[in-house]
This record gives structure tokens, sequence and C-alpha cells, in this order.
């Protein structure tokens, strides 16, 4: 006898991920809007997303954790730039702290959902990863959280010859746990901040780590350890010193960022100058240090204590810019004909994009294409009714985004209920000009652009990248504006055929 079919669950926020960003959504829910249902699905069978999916030697964070922690919850170790396994802790404790737990469906792949604007509900089809059962969701709204990665999948560009190498190769995304390579000479290939942080890790037990990179990149030596941070948590105590410190680097990101889009030649100089300071004297700096590209085209790397630096100046490691020929039987052979020996290849090549985690969406069962949307407020989608997103800063902390969108969502909620609203979207002048949402110039963003929704030039339609500016528009102007529609019961009752088209701006 065929087991019938699930009942479908109906909840009131459907949040996707249960990472850095999705147990954000859950504390701010948990906090602000108590008498709302929510869960959380999560396609693995662990929280923390990042941090607990990359596995790959010395893995940390590229942002203070004063800033990339929650504002709500002090980091609580003295490293500011710090490992997965302490920032893990942190998100698994903080998912305690809240009663985050009973709100997680692990093993549950979001396929696809289907607005309807006559029930005014999303449906929502899941896909359990560990059984392969199909069950259905029925959610008010959706909030995506699970970052813009394709994380079963990292990308590796085709490198001829690859089948002649007798050593192995492994992409960091994909970490095996068997893995050795004591005394074993390795080649990173990459120049980002995978490869920035595979390099030193890696040289501390291999017999040589080189560092292949084709295009230098910006790199900064940061210490590990904020000492002010630790001078103001003793003086103002832990919540006021926390508090103070995030304003602190909050300000310091800010500033530099302006300084390199405001004055790049200068900016480049500066970088130069430190870099030549932490490299063994003579180094060819501008040969493996000088990107063709001003700084913050790209994200700038930052190495804690220096320690790429001091690994390249102990000799455990070394840096080679050159374009691959081919692979060979021992190694790489570059075009201008040297030849890297290796028993061991990292591809540290970049990651693929995956928007929205590559959930299928339609609204009254009309597909949505994403390029044609466009992002407002940093959070939503034109013409996407009930539907959020989190997606962070590339040019600072990620969580400072996070934590912005996730009290405005709130702060949309209790509008909607106070006013009897039940449906909102936004919607865009078709005529407006349009630019790609990301903008850094990274092969990763370039190769997905086209699959990405838009932004507009002004706001409420501008990806900000300014944390006071995104703080200005999310927090302190006013829920709604003219871009902003809704629709409640009342309304599609005395207009029922036209569903959410029947614009009702506030």
């Amino acid at each position: 006898m065929p087991t019938p079919p699930a009942a479908t669950e109906e909840l009131d926020i459907l949040v996707i991920g249960a990472g850095i960003s999705g147990i954000g959504v859950g504390c701010y829910l948990v906090t602000e809007q108590p008498a709302k249902s929510f869960a959380m699905m999560e396609a693995r069978g662990a929280p923390g997303g990042t941090w607990d999916l990359f596995r790959y030697p010395g893995i940390r964070s590229d942002s203070d954790l004063y800033t990339f922690g929650y504002e709500f919850k002090p980091w609580p170790n003295q490293e500011s730039i710090a490992s997965a396994p302490r920032i893990l802790d942190y998100l698994k404790e903080t998912l305690k702290e809240y009663g985050l737990g009973d709100h997680i469906r692990y093993h549950h792949r979001v396929v696809s959902a289907d607005w309807s604007d006559a029930k005014a509900r999303w449906l929502v089809h899941v896909e359990r990863t560990d059984t392969g059962e199909r069950l259905d969701f029925s959610a008010r709204w959706i909030f995506t959280a699970g970052g813009y990665y394709r994380y079963d999948k990292g990308f590796v560009p085709h490198f001829k010859g690859r089948e002649k190498f007798r050593g192995r190769i492994v992409h960091p995304q994909n970490w095996p746990d068997d893995i050795d390579f004591t005394g074993e000479r390795v080649v990173v290939i990459g120049s980002g901040a995978t490869a920035v942080t595979l390099v030193p890790a890696m040289a501390r037990t291999a017999a040589h780590v080189t560092m292949l990179q084709r295009t230098p990149t910006y790199v900064l030596p940061l210490p590990e350890r904020d000492r002010f941070a630790q001078l103001l948590m003793r003086v103002f105590g832990r919540e006021r010193g926390y508090a103070l410190t995030r304003s602190k680097n909050i300000i310091i990101q800010r500033e530099l960022y302006r300084y390199c889009q405001r004055f790049p030649k200068s900016a480049r100089r500066l970088i130069r100058k430190i870099n030549v300071k932490c490299l063994p004297p003579g180094f060819p700096v501008d040969t493996h240090f000088n990107p063709p590209y001003d700084p913050w085209q790209q994200r700038l790397c930052i190495v804690p204590n220096g320690d790429l630096f001091h690994a390249i100046r102990d000799g455990s490691a070394s840096i080679v810019t050159g374009h691959i020929a081919e692979f060979t039987e021992h190694g790489i052979l570059l075009e201008s004909g040297r030849e890297l020996k290796a028993d061991f290849i990292v591809t540290a090549t970049g990651f693929n994009l995956q928007p929205l985690g590559g959930i299928q969406l339609s609204v009254n069962g009309r597909p949505v294409r994403l390029p044609e949307t466009f992002v407002y407020r940093g959070m939503m989608l034109s013409g996407v009714p009930n539907f959020a997103f989190a997606v962070g800063y590339q040019s600072n902390s990620w969580t400072l985004k996070v934590g912005l969108v996730c009290e405005y969502f709130c702060k949309l909620l209790s509008y909607m209920d106070a006013n009897g609203h039940d449906t909102a979207w936004p919607v865009a002048d078709p005529d407006m000009p349009s630019r790609p949402m990301m903008r850094l110039t990274s092969g990763y963003v370039q190769r997905s652009v086209d699959r990405m929704p838009r932004q507009g030039t002004a706001a409420p339609w501008l990806m900000s990248t300014d944390f006071r500016t995104d703080r200005k528009l999310l927090l302190e102007s006013p829920v709604t504006d003219s871009a902003l529609h809704f629709s409640s019961p009342a309304v599609r009752a005395h207009a029922p055929e036209t569903g959410h088209s029947k614009e009702t701006a506030p």
C-alpha cells in the first residue's frame, strides 16, 4: 500500500540555511517576532555553513570577529582573526542560547517555491538529502540566508594534461580527511584568500609549498589579536567594550575602503611599502605583489600576523607568477618553460556562484528570471512578493549587512501586521538604469554576473557597500516608500482577479 503524502506544514517564515546568516535570522525572529512560526531548512546535517563545511588546513576568517560576529553576542575569544573551529563554536553557542535547535530541519534542501496571489503564500518543495523524500511547506515569507556560493562544487578550470600527474590533486572545497602532506612538495594554484590561508598552514609540515598565481593579489598583514579591543573590554566590561571595538573597526574598514577608492595610486604605494617591509631584502615585490587592478576592485587578502610573509622569509614557501602550459607526470609546466615539481597539487582556483541557493522561484506559476529583477534595499527582489534574502558585504564584514537586513525585516513584519497587510513586493521602474548586483572584478563574480539580479543607481535600488549608508536606509528611514507595495485580504476581496498586481502604495 503506497505511503500517503505528508501533510503540508504551514509556517509564517521559512528560512533557508543554518550558517552564520541563517542563525542570525533565527535569533532576530526569536527576539523581535516571537509570535511568528518559522523553520530553518539546512541541506547538510550540521549547522555552521561555511565554517562547518570547509576543512582545509588553516581555514580562518578574513574579517575581524568583532564585526564578523553578531552585534547582540560579543565575540568571546582573544583572536580577532579566528580559525574555523572557534567560529563554529561561537555559532553553536549562539544557536543554543537562542533555542534555535528545534527550529532547524537538517538534510532539508529547498528545490523550488511558487507564490500564490490567491492564498498569499508560498508553496515550497523540499527534498530530504538523506532519504530522497519529498516534502511540501506552506509559508507566508521565504528568507534565504545561504549566501551565494555553490557549496557542493568549487571552480576548477581545465588544465591540459591533468590526467598525467602522478600525485594527488584536491580542491579546498572538497578537502578529504585522509590527506597527509608531511614532507611533500606542494603547489597551491591560486592567489585569493583561500590560497594565502593554505600556503603558510601547509608550509609548517610540507617539504616546501609554492603558491602559483596567474595574477597577484593585494595582501595585507593584520595582528591576530586586537590588543586595543582587550583593553576596552577590561576598562568598560565585555558588552560595552565589544560595542566600542565593533564601532572602531567599522570606521577603520569604511575609511580604508574609501581611501582605496578615492586615492588608488596612493593606496597601492602604501600597500607595496608594507609588503616590502614584510618580505626578505631584494624580494621581487613588483612581480608577485603588484596586481594589474586598483585596491578593492577585488577583495584584499588579510594574513594574520603576516604568516604568509613569514613562510616566504624562512624559505618554507615561495611564490611563482606565471601561466600554466600543462600538468606533467611530476608537476606543472609553465608557459615560460619552467617546471614546478610537486607531489601534491591544490587547486585553490575559486568558487562558483549560485544565486539564491539555486532555488527555482515562480510567481503564480510564472518562473522568476533573476537577471530581470532589481534588488530593493539590498534584501528583496522587484516583483517577487514576501521574499527576502541576506547577502553580506564584499568590502566589509559579511555579517554587518546581514544584521541590518534582519532588523529591517522584523520592522517590516511589524508594520504589515499593524496595517493589516499580508503581502509586500517592490515595484521597479522598467526604464531605470541598471548595473550588476556585484561590482567586483573577481573571476567568480564575472563568471556569474549574467545570472544575478541587477541593481539601480540610487536608493532604494542600490547595493550599498557602506554600513553607515545602509543603516540610515534600513533602520533610520521609514519602513515604507513609494517603491514598496502592499496587499491585504480586504483588497483582494474587491479585486480578486488582479492579485498582487493590484498595487497599493503606502
